[in-house]
C-alpha cells in the first residue's frame, strides 16, 4: 500500500488528460463558439422572459407618443429605442420579437431536421432503390426554389405563425438530407459498424447507436445552418407582408413597417437589422465551433 500512493499520480500523467477534460479544454480555448454561445444564451434569455424584461405591453398603441427617436438620438428613458408609428415601444416589440425568430427557427429546423436526416441516413445506409427514390426527392427539391415556393404556399394559405414554421419545416430538409447521405455513406462499411452487424445488433440499433455518433458533428452544422436559414426567411416573408402578421412582433415585419420613414428616421430599419444580424452571427458561429469541438479527429 505505502507504494501505490506515490505511483498514482505518475500513472495519471502516464495517462493523460480524460475525453471529458480535453473536450473542457477545446470548448473553452474555442472563442468563436465561446462568443456565439454568450450571445446566444442571452437572447435566448431574454426571449425567455421577455414579460419581466419588456418596460412596456408591446401592443400597446399610444399616438400622442408616436415616432419618438431612440435616447442616442435626442428620445428619453421612457422608450429607450424610440416608439414605432402606432406609439408602441420599440424595445419591448424588439424583446418579444426575440421569441418569434427563436420559435421559427427551432422548430422549423426541427422539422426540417426529422425529415431530411431520415431520408439521408436510410438512403447512404440502405443504397439500392431506396438511395435512389431519396436522391430523386432531394433533385425535384433542389429544383423549386425555397422562397417562391415559400410565397405561394404562405400566400394561398394567409400568413401566420403556425403555417409560416410549417412551411419553412416541410422545404428545408434537403441539405440534412445530402449531408446525412454523404456522411453515412462514408461510415457505413466501417469496423465498428461491420463488428455490431456480427453481434447480432439490429438495423436500428446499428444506425442509433454506431452511425448517427459519428455523423452527428455534420448533423450539428446542418441543424445550426438551416435553424439560421429559417430565420432570415421568415424575416424576409415577414417583410413582404406574407410572413408573421401584424400586431405579431417580428423583426422582419418591424423592418417592413419602418422602411417607409427609412430616409427620415433610419433608426427603425437599422435596429432591428443589427439584432437580426446579430442573433443570425451567433447562431453560426456556435455550429461551427461545435463542429470542430465534436470532429472525430479530436477525439483522440
Amino acid at each position: 500500500m505505502a507504494t501505490t500512493e506515490p505511483l498514482d499520480p505518475l500513472l495519471r500523467d502516464i495517462a493523460g488528460p480524460t475525453p471529458g477534460q480535453m473536450m473542457r479544454k477545446r470548448i473553452l480555448g474555442h472563442q468563436g463558439l465561446l462568443l456565439g454561445a454568450v450571445v446566444l444564451g442571452v437572447l435566448l434569455f431574454v426571449a425567455i422572459f421577455a414579460p419581466l424584461l419588456a418596460p412596456h405591453d408591446p401592443y400597446a398603441q399610444s399616438l400622442m407618443t408616436r415616432m419618438e427617436p431612440p435616447v442616442f438620438l435626442g428620445g428619453d428613458w421612457a422608450h429607450p429605442l424610440g416608439t414605432d408609428h402606432l406609439g408602441r415601444d420599440y424595445l419591448s416589440r424588439l424583446i418579444y420579437g426575440a421569441r418569434v425568430s427563436l420559435l421559427i427557427g427551432a422548430v422549423a429546423a426541427f422539422i426540417s431536421g426529422v425529415i431530411g436526416t431520415t431520408m439521408g441516413v436510410s438512403a447512404g445506409y440502405f443504397g439500392g432503390r431506396v438511395d435512389m427514390v431519396v436522391t430523386f426527392l432531394i433533385n425535384v427539391r433542389l429544383a423549386m426554389p425555397v422562397v417562391l415556393v415559400a410565397l405561394a404556399v404562405v400566400a394561398i394559405l394567409g400568413g401566420s405563425l403556425q403555417v409560416v414554421i410549417v412551411v419553412l419545416g416541410l422545404l428545408l430538409w434537403d441539405r440534412f438530407a445530402v449531408v446525412m447521405r454523404a456522411s453515412t455513406l462514408q461510415v457505413r462499411n466501417r469496423e465498428y459498424v461491420a463488428a455490431a452487424r456480427a453481434i447480432g445488433a439490429s438495423t436500428p440499433r446499428v444506425i442509433l447507436s454506431e452511425i448517427m455518433p459519428n455523423i452527428a458533428n455534420n448533423l450539428i452544422v446542418v441543424v445550426t445552418l438551416e435553424m439560421a436559414h429559417a430565420i432570415l426567411l421568415e424575416a424576409a416573408l415577414s417583410f413582404l407582408g406574407l410572413g408573421v402578421q401584424p400586431p405579431t412582433p417580428s423583426w422582419g415585419l418591424m423592418v417592413s413597417e419602418g422602411k417607409n420613414m427609412m430616409l427620415f428616421e433610419p433608426w427603425m430599419v437599422v435596429i432591428p437589422g443589427v439584432v437580426l444580424f446579430v442573433l443570425v452571427l451567433a447562431i453560426n458561429l456556435v455550429g461551427d465551433g461545435l463542429r470542430d469541438v465534436t470532429a472525430p479527429e479530436n477525439r483522440s
